[in-house]
Parts: C-alpha cells; sequence; structure tokens
C-alpha cells in the first residue's frame, strides 16, 4: 500500500481526526444520552483528547506518537480495567463516535464505515473483557 493509500491519508491526515475527537468529545460532555460514558472519564478531557486523536492517527497509519510513548500497552486492556466499562457505557460511546463520524464526515466514505466497524467491535470486546473480569 502506498503512504497516500493509508486510512490516515484516506481520512484526509491530522486535522480532520482531531475534529473528528473534538466532536465526539464534545457529544459525550454535553449530551444526557452519554452520561455514564462521561462519567467514567476525567473532569478535565484535554488530556483524554489529545490521547484519542494521537492513538486514532497512529491507528490509521499516520505518525506512531502514541505507541511510542505507551510501548507496549494495549489499549483494549487499560480500557477494560476501567471501573464502569459496561456494555451500556460501550453502547455510549459507539453512539457518539457514529454521531461524530457522520457530522464530521473525514475523507474516504470507505474508511469511515471500516473504522467504525472496527472501532464498534473493539468497544463491544472491551465492555465484555471489563464484564468477564468483575464476574
Amino acid at each position: 500500500m502506498t503512504q497516500n493509500g493509508l486510512p490516515f491519508h484516506r481520512l484526509g491526515g491530522r486535522a480532520p481526526i482531531a475534529q473528528l475527537v473534538a466532536r465526539f468529545y464534545e457529544l459525550m460532555d454535553n449530551e444526557k444520552a452519554y452520561a455514564e460514558l462521561r462519567a467514567i472519564h476525567a473532569p478535565d478531557l484535554g488530556p483524554t483528547r489529545e490521547s484519542l486523536t494521537d492513538f486514532l492517527i497512529a491507528w490509521t497509519g499516520g505518525p506512531r506518537q502514541w505507541f511510542k510513548q505507551r510501548p507496549g500497552v494495549c489499549v483494549m486492556s487499560a480500557h477494560a480495567a476501567l471501573s464502569g466499562m459496561t456494555h451500556n457505557v460501550s453502547r455510549q460511546w459507539i453512539d457518539a463516535m457514529a454521531r461524530a463520524m457522520d457530522e464530521v464526515r473525514p475523507g474516504d466514505p470507505e474508511i469511515r464505515d471500516a473504522m467504525m466497524e472496527t472501532l464498534t467491535r473493539m468497544a463491544n470486546a472491551m465492555a465484555s473483557r471489563s464484564a468477564a473480569a468483575q464476574a
């Protein structure tokens, strides 16, 4: 795959990904429908917003700063260990991200759809891991 064929580039690079994440956290912070999701986050969303932006950039094939700063960290395990990571919270995360994706519409629709499919599977798996660990 050429550099321009990477999902990162097909989404439009850093700026659209940062806009997507900003809208996601704006929804989460302001919509009652996402109250449980908001409750498992720190009061200051700045560091989390930066982390998710960097993660999505690296995950889609852009600069790998997130992984370089966190060698060996498994995003799935880290989230599954969060207190409050339930299936309802997972559904709220998926819904807020899908809304942000629909509103921001970064780059290539094929990549957006594939990204949402994968993020949905990840969010559901995190909730399942958390439920299993707490059982």
